[in-house]
């Protein structure tokens, strides 16, 4: 495959894999640490969940959701308002020819988790789910 090829799978090349890892890291690293001069975002304990990169590596795009889920509103506001500090110190960590644009999302994963466990711990869920479970063993 040459160097310039677009990758042209269902989903993500493993170059915007391990870049968006990387990136990942090196975002809650500086997150953690409290290396940005604002003190509103150095107060918040902010869980980055994923990053997702595009094919061109110039748009990366972070999931990040407060410990606890208090201030989702304010977390996001804040990290774009220091997005171009954010940048500045991710790119120092990583050897990538352009520093990628960074934008934030709220990381939903945890409340879909949730709201599965919700929906598998209801009455009907469980007992339509052992009928079945019991079916199958029968079977054998």
């Amino acid at each position: 495959m040459g160097k310039n090829k677009f990758h042209d799978g269902p989903g993500p090349s493993q170059r915007q894999l391990r870049v968006g890892e990387l990136i990942r890291r090196s975002l809650s690293e500086v997150l953690a640490r409290g290396d940005v001069h604002d003190p509103d975002l150095n107060r918040l304990s902010i869980t980055v969940g994923e990053v997702r990169t595009s094919p061109d590596l110039r748009i990366a795009t972070a999931y990040v959701l407060p410990l606890g889920g208090t201030g989702r509103d304010d977390v996001i506001g804040l990290l774009a308002r220091n997005k171009g500090e954010l940048r500045r110190l991710v790119s120092k960590k990583l050897a990538l020819k352009f520093a990628p644009d960074l934008r934030f999302q709220l990381d939903e994963t945890f409340d879909r988790m949730d709201e599965t466990r919700r929906m598998l711990s209801q009455d009907n869920v469980r007992r339509d789910t052992a009928a079945t479970d019991s079916g199958e063993s029968g079977a054998e």
